[in-house]
């Protein structure tokens, strides 16, 4: 049998990058810039300049026939947008792609960063699908982090949220910040299920180099909690949130039945997607290309032609880069599809290295699909990618 062609798919997705803040987090290292109180896009001369070379990236790249399905703005904080930058930025994309009648468009909000209007305002622009990055019901713990916003100001973003109708409706939550037990832990968990959003983010705190929060500990050092308690956290989070009914569709995800994020999935199934903006990702072709992250270097790179200058990621790399993806999914990855792209030989070089985790319960292999067990695989992910990458990379 022929292999598939591995760059046959065509995109259908795209990330806009937003990075624009009122102030930085301490445990963010995302390419942002600080626009302090100007809280909106029509007041910002930063904000209105940046649109309008980001909408001149839009109308310089190659379009490969196939109109948009999902749609992602991400930051930084895409609600410092206003509604005409936003319209300007969704017409720009329709105008060179085309957008799909039943398109999912997702947009990060932060509490305290927008009202009735522009929300309605979003809503009416086509934005059908918004993650509330809240990370804590506790006041102490905001503030901890560095994040911008009150408790308070999350309730009021939510009933805002409830008042324009989102059925499709995210909540961030962060675990294993400083300061952060179990117990405090169990309430920001329990006040996310009261708001019964259609989905929901658990992240656990990465301490990155270059961030405040890099500057301030070191990983398992006090006050951030032990690596034991995370692992708990992880495990109280899973208990609890597919108690109340949702689904842990991927590691850090959960979803009510029918409100899994589309776009995201586009990344964990290892398929093309277009990336737009400063520092913003992109795959298409076999090319992997980020944009310069500072706002100097990507307005030069826009008005030099937005070139794309990097190599094909080649057969090997692209395998090991799904399974890496493909396992964070509850469903795992199709061993008859991995064949079909990669050849046989390759599957049982998988299945002959995975056989230790096989037999300790942390992979699962059924029907042809290989999976991560939950919680126990999903703990344990990091060491078995490593496994992964340490044989099939040789």
């Amino acid at each position: 049998m022929a292999q598939k062609d591995i760059f046959s798919d065509l995109p259908t997705s795209t990330y806009i990058h937003i990075p624009f803040c009122r102030r930085r987090c301490f445990y963010c290292d995302f390419p942002i810039s600080v626009v302090g109180d100007r809280l909106r896009g029509e007041t910002s001369g930063t904000i209105s300049q940046y649109v309008d070379f980001l909408c001149q990236e839009i109308a310089l790249a190659p379009v490969f026939g196939q109109s948009l399905q999902t749609i992602f703005f991400g930051g930084g904080t895409p609600s410092l947008l206003s509604v005409q930058q936003l319209q300007h930025i969704l017409k720009t994309l329709e105008q060179k792609f085309g957008i799909s009648p039943g398109v999912e468009i997702s947009m990060e909000i932060d509490p305290g960063t927008f009202d009735l209007e522009h929300i309605q305002g979003y809503r009416s622009a086509g934005v059908n699908r918004v993650s509330l990055g809240v990370q804590a019901f506790d006041a102490d713990l905001l503030q901890a982090c560095g994040r911008s916003h009150s408790v308070n100001d999350i309730y009021k973003a939510v009933e805002l949220i409830s008042q324009v109708g989102f059925s499709d409706f995210s909540i961030d939550l962060i675990s294993g910040l400083p300061h952060q037990t179990l117990d405090r832990w169990q309430v920001s968990l329990e006040k996310a299920i009261a708001i019964a959003p259609s989905h929901i983010s658990i992240y656990d705190l990465t301490i990155e180099p270059g961030t405040a929060f890099g500057r301030y500990y070191k990983g398992g050092t006090h006050p951030l909690p032990t690596d034991e308690t995370t692992v708990k956290m992880y495990q109280m989070a899973q208990q609890i949130l597919t108690s109340a009914g949702y689904e842990h569709y991927e590691i850090s995800n959960y979803a009510q039945v029918g409100h899994q994020c589309r776009h995201n999935r586009v990344y964990w199934q290892n398929r093309p997607y277009y990336g737009f903006g400063m520092g913003a990702a992109s795959y298409i072709e076999g090319k992997r290309f980020t944009r310069p992250r500072k706002t100097k270097e990507y307005y030069q790179w826009v008005e030099a032609g937005c070139v794309i200058d990097c190599e094909v990621t080649s057969a090997d790399e692209i395998l090991l880069e799904t399974l890496m993806l493909g396992l964070r999914l509850a469903e795992g990855v199709n061993l008859a599809v991995l064949k079909e792209q990669f050849g046989e030989k390759k599957v049982e070089e998988i299945e002959k290295c995975l056989q230790p985790y096989l037999h300790q319960g942390w992979v699962k292999l059924e029907k042809e699909k290989l999976r991560l067990s939950d919680p126990d695989g999903f703990l344990f992910s990091n060491v078995i990618l490593a496994k992964l990458f340490a044989e099939l990379g040789e």
